[in-house]
């Protein structure tokens, strides 16, 4: 069979599978509404002409109805997915740039959490040091306030809090010799860090981080929007996996009114410590934003990238760790490249679908 013939098979598959995948979530909602015939025909007006053809709308329709928002600019997922991140930014760097091990290395100048010992691999190392597994199970013998998590994964799996005294988990009483071959290669240990108190006022239990996406046009850094992402009481992450919820942030650095988790937990006002979301102040916001500005160089390869940055106690930006494959933060962002949507589809087909391999 014709490989272009394979490669639109396997493209029809992924817009089958993203669309019912949003359906599910949609069936969730509480309040469901329905796009107007007016509003599916201002869709495909402004969306035909830049992309060629017809866009699926459900997206739109699950935004609308999460929100009580509409906007025509909302970013189908499968259109996402399919065609553009495989543009923006080149596949076949993906796994090894986004390696959470390799960013000590990639981003030697921003401050990050302290590390205590990475396995690549395989191999174990401690900062820049190759040390064998007897070493690096030393360094983990006695711990407080420590994380261990995978190097390769998304969405905070695997990542976990690490109490350790003479070798025994506090938790789960499970030896650090278990611990590390439960997750056996491609992991790292670190320090906690100790947030800003006005994060940790939202929830103390997690690291609460503010989510940026960012678009490199030429020599111009542009943050598309920022989120916070807050933790559920208890929970170790601020995943919505994990119960968390997201806000905007505006552009004085305040929260929104409303914050989103999971499909069904929507229009949230306050965290699970009580504090009201609505104006309150994102500590070091403009830092933040300088520092994405300045590591987005770093990534030749990729023109939009997320990012999660962490505010300790000094007030100091802390990477926590950047995504080169993001989701999209459209339910308590809005339309997720805003006033660059036309810019970034006029533009992107130009370059070569670079996902095509790796459907």
């Amino acid at each position: 069979m014709n490989i272009k013939i394979i490669d639109l098979l396997k493209k029809r598959i992924v817009v089958r599978n993203f669309t019912i995948e949003i359906q599910k979530k949609y069936q969730k909602l509480k309040v469901k509404r329905p796009l107007s015939k007016e509003q599916e025909k201002s869709i495909q007006s402004y969306y035909k002409p830049l992309v060629g053809h017809k866009v699926p709308t459900i997206w739109h329709q699950f935004m609308y109805s999460r929100t009580g928002v509409f906007a025509i600019d909302y970013m189908p997922l499968s259109l996402y997915r399919t065609e553009l991140i495989g543009r923006m930014n080149q596949f076949p760097f993906m796994e090894a740039y986004a390696d959470k091990n390799i960013s000590y290395t990639l981003f030697p100048d921003v401050k990050q959490p302290k590390l205590i010992i990475k396995n690549m691999n395989g191999y174990f190392y401690t900062q820049d040091k190759a040390i064998t597994r007897e070493e690096a199970i030393a360094l983990c013998e006695n711990l407080d306030n420590a994380i261990i998590k995978p190097s390769m994964s998304t969405r905070g799996q695997g990542v976990k809090a690490l109490n350790i005294h003479n070798g025994i988990s506090d938790t789960d009483h499970k030896s650090i010799h278990q611990i590390f071959d439960d997750y056996q290669q491609n992991f790292l240990v670190q320090e906690r860090i100790q947030q800003h108190p006005a994060l940790e006022a939202l929830n103390p239990t997690s690291a609460n981080t503010i989510r940026l996406l960012s678009y490199r046009n030429g020599m111009d850094i542009i943050i598309l929007y920022t989120v916070i992402r807050i933790g559920k009481l208890n929970q170790v992450i601020d995943n919505e996996s994990a119960g968390g919820i997201s806000a905007r942030i505006n552009a004085d650095g305040t929260l929104a009114k409303y914050a989103y988790g999971a499909p069904g937990n929507d229009m949230v006002t306050h965290t699970d410590t009580g504090i009201e979301l609505n104006g309150y102040a994102i500590p070091s916001y403009q830092k933040v934003i300088e520092t994405v500005k300045e590591l987005h160089y770093q990534l030749p390869y990729f023109d939009i990238a997320a990012w999660d940055f962490a505010v300790d106690v000094e007030g100091d930006p802390v990477f926590i760790e950047w995504n080169a494959n993001p989701d999209l933060s459209q339910t308590a962002n809005g339309p997720a490249f805003g006033e660059y949507t036309k810019q970034i589809l006029s533009t992107i087909y130009q370059k070569p679908n670079t996902r095509n391999p790796h459907w």
